[in-house]
């Protein structure tokens, strides 16, 4: 077998993303989205307890992964920043390795909807990106982050499991806090955050009802919040906020959040023709209008409000589609499989 080192190389090479070290298959890497073999032979049972001796970095460590079952652990390998997370299935270790991206993209190389160019110019409010897992959602609040962090003199605090990207500080103060090293969960250290003078905090992931409701009164108190959610739309993304709250408080909450929420972007990498991926993305601008159909709970009509907003600079995940087929980046098969409304798409592809 490839030494680890090695693996991580031809990785960054291909531009691939993961690896994956699972007993009796061969080692694979996430390419474009899809698993690829990184070579042929399968992994035996020595070969993944070696691996995992290697990479827990110490006995305890090690034994701590074969009593607990899961091990999460930080490295760098081959010169590159690795998240490793190392875990037991049928008694034997498997690894799942990120390569953590060194270089922060332009957030106007993206290939993003024009009016997320103006996110960096917000001061108070909440700024959600959604998306499935790989979507780019990282890498997208990187890219607006460190545009804040060349252009204001500002104080940001971000919270991350783990930390990806490191920020070198240019006009802006950053403190980088990695839950489960410099403090217990994203909820302890939003509300201590409060506490360290910020003027923009980022939020991982917002997970929990503690982490949303800390983040909405941050917002309220004047603090500009950027956060995840591994929601398909703006509308679903609106919906997972409130419904983590009792029944009893969704209509306080669908208030406040009416009153804070700048905007939502969701986004999806779709494969493109001749390999790679082209990024899908819907982007909701909160207007007035919005604004009352949170408060109203008419959550359901948010689409067609985005649909009719491409004077403000938003648009539907389906519009972003159709227009990736008419630039020639996708095919159709792909674009109606990652469509929401596929007759919309199919009728709008020509």
């Amino acid at each position: 077998m490839m030494t680890i080192d090695q693996m991580v190389i031809k990785a960054k090479e291909d531009n691939a993303s993961d690896i994956h070290i699972i007993c009796g298959l061969p080692p694979k890497y996430r390419k474009s989205g899809e698993l690829e073999n990184l070579e042929d032979a399968p992994v035996t049972k020595e070969e993944c307890l070696g691996v995992a001796r290697q990479l827990s970095q110490t006995e305890e460590a090690f034994n701590e992964l074969m009593t607990t079952g899961e091990l999460d652990a930080a490295a760098f390998i081959a010169e590159s920043r690795c998240r490793i997370h190392l875990f037991k299935q049928q008694g034997v270790p498997s690894l799942a390795l990120r390569i953590l991206s060194e270089k922060i993209p332009q957030l106007d190389q993206l290939g993003l909807p024009l009016g997320v160019l103006d996110l960096p110019k917000l001061h108070k409010g909440i700024v959600l990106v959604t998306g499935e897992t790989g979507s780019g959602k990282s890498t997208t609040l990187a890219a607006i982050i460190d545009n804040i962090n060349h252009s204001y003199k500002r104080h940001i605090v971000t919270l991350e499991d783990p930390v990806e990207y490191v920020y070198k500080p240019d006009l802006c103060a950053i403190n980088q806090r990695e839950v489960g090293r410099d403090t217990d969960s994203f909820a302890s250290g939003l509300r201590a955050s409060l506490r360290e003078d910020p003027n923009v905090i980022l939020i991982g992931e917002m997970r929990d009802r503690d982490t949303i409701e800390t983040a909405i009164t941050a917002a309220e108190t004047g603090h500009l919040v950027f956060g995840t959610l591994h929601t398909g739309s703006a509308s679903d993304a609106v919906d997972r906020i409130v419904q983590v709250f009792p029944e009893a408080a969704q209509q306080q909450v669908r208030l406040q959040l009416s009153m804070v929420l700048q905007a939502v972007l969701t986004q999806q990498l779709i494969q493109k023709k001749g390999g790679g991926r082209a990024l899908a993305a819907e982007y909701m601008i909160v207007t007035d209008a919005i604004r009352n159909l949170i408060r109203t709970g008419n959550t359901p009509q948010i689409a067609n409000a985005i649909a009719t907003s491409a004077d403000i600079g938003g648009q539907t995940m389906d519009q972003a589609i159709i227009m990736l087929v008419k630039k020639g980046l996708i095919t159709r098969e792909n674009a109606l499989h990652y469509a929401v409304n596929k007759d919309f798409v199919n009728r709008n592809m020509m």
